[in-house]
């Protein structure tokens, strides 16, 4: 059984779940709406009210979560604290108060996600599709081919934002609304030609707003009560007519939502209208049914980021063979000096195979350039924390270790740094590298035994190595090489 939580822009919402007979089963589901979006000012700081809703929402979910025995929990942060300039004060304290770490994701990965549930809760491997996903501070549109994805795109407008500045007071008139769907008209422009020209049969729309409108538009019977364009203008003139938000009498309308359904009607109306969708179906499927497909495929091998990182080798021309062998290498090493817990095993493996990256930009400083690229590459599958993580051990597989900060001072990301180090290190030097004919030992400093022949055998090691003790010297680390 396990657990995937979206702290969105609009509300926190949780599923838990369990894989059954081919199906991830929901056997729990929490909303717990607070409108972060709309504590951000000017500046993107969000406000202290804002995050103690936000903490609040965060307590009622950990009671629910304790509730259940899970093997695995993720938590992931989209819009508002991907922009919030203070989102790490908010994310401290609630880590702490939820119990579990949580990744603030790109809106590609947001992307991903959201088509990897609605992929595998519908199936149809020809189908050729686009998926919508109306959040509160942001949309994503996706279109794939059964499970799949041909492009990601996330556009900074959302529900919250939509509302707030063009509905002042609660007032809805015409000139309102002209103005926030131009607003948003502008935000995809750019993107209507690839859209209406990839060649979809279907349109799926995934997020709380789209089910939400879709059932207003039924239960008040509007035009036919399908999602059609005519219909949503339907809608938007019946909302014009009741003149402000706190008067608005349509059945199906919690006064909660009633903001966000506004502000979602704008974009809808503009994505409809330019895209040229005739009928667009609400689907009970998301961010969090793809965080829990995520979780499920991961414990099955089905990894999305090996491929990310094939996708990255074979982008950047990077030399397969030497990247598998600086690769095993590390890993053999790492191994041996017996890591606490498997954490950075294949962050390791994956740094490994990509520690060359960066010559694609120059040979010159390439670990530089490479740990740059990984931290800031879109890697679908990685959260920005294992990307940064990726990118420490790539930027430190060289040179002085000064520039690696708070890592040193965690002991098996000391081991990780090393071993890839000195696997980078024997590959430089040729060395015909047998994991047996090494012993490594990191407690209070390190100790490495090597063949003797191997300083006759590769002249260029005895230099290396005797940069090697320096480095870690200059951080406090004694290394010391015997021969034997």
């Amino acid at each position: 059984m396990f657990a995937a939580i979206d702290l969105g822009s609009n509300s926190f919402r949780l599923h838990i779940g369990e894989y059954v007979n081919g199906i991830v089963c929901v056997v729990k589901s929490a909303r717990e709406p607070n409108r972060l979006a709309a504590g951000l000012d000017r500046n993107n700081v969000l406000s202290r009210e804002a995050m103690d809703r936000g903490l609040d929402a965060l307590k009622r979910l950990r009671a629910i979560l304790d509730a259940y025995p899970l093997s695995d929990v993720k938590v992931v942060a989209t819009n508002t604290l991907r922009i919030a300039s203070n989102a790490q004060v908010f994310l401290n304290d609630a880590e702490k108060v939820l119990g579990y770490p949580i990744e603030v994701i790109s809106g590609e990965e947001e992307g991903r996600l959201i088509y990897l549930g609605v992929a595998n809760v519908l199936g149809r491997p020809e189908e050729k599709r686009l998926v919508i996903d109306i959040g509160g501070g942001s949309t994503e549109l996706i279109c794939g081919k059964g499970q799949e994805i041909e492009r990601v795109e996330s556009f900074s407008v959302g529900t919250v934002r939509q509302s707030l500045s063009f509905f002042h007071d609660g007032i809805i008139d015409e000139t309102s609304f002209q103005a926030a769907v131009l607003s948003a008209r502008s935000q995809f422009e750019d993107a209507v030609d690839y859209y209406r020209s990839c060649g979809w049969t279907e349109v799926y729309g995934s997020s709380g707003t789209i089910r939400a409108t879709a059932e207003i538009l039924a239960i008040n019977r509007i035009g036919d009560g399908r999602f059609t364009l005519e219909n949503l203008e339907r809608l938007k003139m019946k909302m014009i007519g009741t003149g402000r938000l706190n008067q608005m009498k349509l059945d199906g309308i919690k006064a909660e939502r009633a903001a966000s359904i506004l502000g979602g009607l704008t974009i809808l109306i503009v994505l409809m209208k330019d895209f040229g969708i005739k009928v667009l179906k609400p689907i009970e499927a998301g961010l969090r049914m793809g965080i829990m497909w995520d979780i499920y495929l991961m414990s099955t091998q089905k990894d999305r980021r090996e491929e990310s990182i094939r996708e990255m080798l074979k982008r950047y021309h990077i030399d397969e063979q030497r990247a598998i062998r600086v690769a095993n290498y590390a890993l053999s090493i790492y191994k041996q000096m017996n890591p606490d817990a498997d954490k950075f095993l294949k962050l390791l493996y994956w740094s490994a195979l990509l520690h060359e990256i960066g010559i694609f930009i120059s040979p010159t400083n390439y670990h530089k350039h490479g740990a740059y690229l990984i931290e800031n590459a879109d890697m679908a599958g990685f959260t920005s924390r294992e990307q940064r993580q990726m990118s420490r051990f790539v930027l430190g597989q060289k040179g002085n270790l000064k520039k690696l900060n708070g890592i040193m001072t965690v002991p098996d990301a000391i081991k990780a740094v090393l071993s890839l180090r000195l696997a980078v290190m024997f590959q430089h030097s040729k060395v015909n590298f047998k994991p047996e004919k090494i012993k490594v030992r990191v407690k209070s400093r390190i100790e490495m035994t090597i063949p003797k022949e191997w300083l006759d055998l590769y002249p260029t090691l005895l230099y290396w190595l005797e940069r090697e003790c320096d480095w870690w010297e200059d951080v406090g680390i004694t290394l010391t090489v015997r021969t034997g």
